[in-house]
């Protein structure tokens, strides 16, 4: 989900090597900029259009990332080693061999962002409020993975106090806290935090059922 700035050092350092697709939650500079760095991934999928590495994107964010990569979507482009990779339509949701990643709404100060829930699990990023219809469909799960910028509120994203609130009326068995700033410190955040929330850190591995 996304391909953000340091996706090529997130790869190498986990040791990825095969993709079969990219979920995008929205077009800030954070979670798109990493697209060029699928290059090499996406070569092992073959140069027709039809079996490139798809990537899973609302219209808006869709038109944001064809403007910036404008030269990967580029038809007319003879350059042989353009990332491999093909735009098709959230929509609601996709299906990865036999999972749906079901897509929800929330709202990111004036716009709305892509969030998802698959299987027991649901990863919501870049959030300030969380309407009603999408809270329905964040209960009952295992696995939450939510924003919580810092202790002080802001304006586009939910505060530590509020992703808390969330949790508590959501009562997934498990959180982790993600999209944080440096002013939550690491250790001394998580030891105020209740035992079945953490915050997240990279290259946490987490097993769920999907």
């Amino acid at each position: 989900i996304d391909t953000s700035y340091d996706f090529r050092q997130q790869a190498l350092r986990e040791r990825i090597i095969h993709l079969d697709a990219v979920l995008y939650t929205h077009a800030h500079a954070d979670h798109i900029m990493g697209l060029d760095d699928v290059r090499s991934l996406s070569f092992r999928h073959a140069d027709d259009k039809d079996e490139r590495l798809p990537l899973y994107a609302s219209a808006n964010t869709a038109a944001s990332i064809r403007q910036t990569f404008h030269y990967i979507f580029d038809e007319n482009s003879t350059y042989r080693t353009l990332p491999r990779v093909k735009l098709l339509d959230l929509n609601d949701g996709v299906d990865f061999f036999g999972v749906r990643f079901e897509c929800l709404k929330v709202i990111h100060g004036d716009a709305e962002v892509d969030a998802f829930r698959f299987g027991s699990a649901a990863y919501v990023t870049d959030f300030s409020s969380i309407p009603p219809s999408t809270m329905d469909r964040l209960r009952g799960l295992d696995l939450l993975v939510l924003d919580a910028l810092r202790e002080r509120p802001h304006p586009t994203h939910s505060s530590l106090s509020n992703s808390l609130k969330v949790v508590e009326e959501l009562q997934p068995k498990r959180a982790f806290f993600t999209h944080m700033s440096h002013d939550l410190g690491y250790e001394a955040t998580n030891a105020k935090l209740p035992a079945h929330i953490r915050l997240a850190y990279d290259g946490l591995k987490l097993e769920f059922e999907i």
